[in-house]
């Protein structure tokens, strides 16, 4: 081999020789990503290992994501797509989740339901510009403020647009609190958030052992395709609420949770590279989901509004926003709210129970989905 062999041999190897304006663009959108969970607090379990692996996956020449031995092929062939991670993590949730405030309030679970017209509404909009139904019911679930949900519904409809809709879902889950309280000081007066509502009844353990069974096979028989999620989620919650399996509980909130959400990220972020990322349906995605949020924050207020008119106690209208699924966030941010109308009026245990709702709501919604449009 001759110098000049050796020369374009070496060059073949250097990857700065061949790197993209569209890497070095991904590159700092990853690192911009990063600055979110680091600095800002933006849900930093998720965000932190997408971004720092978005940036992973646009250096060139790594073969990390080339099949079939790339490591992080691997990762998302197997973990991702297979969903088993999707799944695990709702499994971990379930054994993190109080369904209390829903079972003692059963009411919370319409205002979970309505505030999933947000998916419905984002759907549509999809439509309008162009997606093809199963990418606008991919773009819709974001509107469900369920990271984990959204994964797994692109998974099965529309894989291309995965890092797409799971970085919309999760950057606009972080920033809840700042898209939330303008849409709900919007629809309510300060009268309506000044409502006082009364303190939930106790609820046995009995009852919370009863529910994620009986909830498992009603939603099972319903809504087949749902149940992998909902089945996940209240197996999880049955090692919360037995009691007699503590070590299963804790693996699966703790040891499990921190395992599968290490996977879902750095198989999210394997597939943010330039070619597949930079495209205009990328930006429309971003778009329709922060339209998603803002109106199931809105459904959810205005049906709490309607149940008003028909209810002799009133309920406080903003626990509708906390239909979204974004546990516990959405609901603290109606206990802030309320706070600042009313120093003395607590209502985030009421806020919880639209909340937990949204998670059964937007699983059911998938499963309907899937259904429908045979993922």
């Amino acid at each position: 081999m001759n110098d000049v062999d050796v020369f374009t041999a070496l060059a073949q190897n250097i990857g700065i020789l061949h790197i993209t304006v569209g890497n070095i663009v991904m590159i700092l959108i990853g690192l911009g990503l990063v600055y979110l969970a680091v600095k800002k607090n933006y849900e930093p379990l998720i965000l932190l290992p997408i971004g720092i692996t978005a940036v992973l996956v646009n250096l060139p020449l790594t073969g990390l994501t080339q099949p079939p031995t790339g490591f992080l092929y691997l990762v998302k062939h197997y973990l991702i797509d297979t969903e088993v991670v999707p799944l695990l993590i709702f499994l971990g949730l379930g054994a993190m989740i109080d369904f209390g405030p829903l079972i003692a309030n059963p009411k919370s679970l319409l205002l979970g339901a309505a505030a999933q017209i947000g998916v419905f509404v984002a759907m549509l909009l999809a439509l309008l510009l162009g997606f093809n139904v199963k990418e606008a019911a991919s773009i819709g679930i974001i509107g469900g403020a369920d990271g984990p949900t959204t994964i797994y519904l692109t998974i099965k409809l529309a894989p291309h647009l995965l890092a797409a809709t799971a970085v919309a879902a999760y950057s606009y889950m972080s920033l809840v609190p700042l898209i939330q309280p303008p849409v709900i000081k919007l629809l309510t007066t300060k009268r309506e958030r000044m409502i006082r509502m009364k303190q939930l009844r106790p609820v046995s353990k009995k009852e919370k052992i009863i529910f994620p069974i009986i909830t498992m096979i009603v939603v099972g028989l319903l809504v087949p395709s749902a149940a992998p999620l909902i089945g996940m989620i209240m197996i999880g919650n049955l090692f919360r609420e037995s009691g007699v399996v503590e070590r299963l509980r804790k693996a699966a909130s703790e040891e499990l949770m921190n395992i599968v959400t290490i996977f879902l990220g750095i198989g999210v972020g394997s597939t943010m590279q330039a070619q597949t990322f930079l495209t205009p349906k990328t930006l429309m995605v971003l778009g329709l989901g922060i339209v998603a949020f803002a109106s199931a924050t809105a459904g959810g207020v205005l049906f709490a509004k309607l149940m008003n008119l028909f209810s002799k106690e009133k309920i406080n209208p903003m626990i509708g926003a906390a239909g979204v699924s974004a546990v516990p966030m959405s609901a603290r941010v109606v206990q802030r709210l309320a706070l600042e109308e009313d120093p003395e009026n607590h209502i985030l245990m009421h806020a919880m129970g639209p909340n937990v709702a949204g998670v059964i709501g937007t699983a059911v919604v998938a499963g309907v989905f899937l259904s429908l449009l045979g993922g």
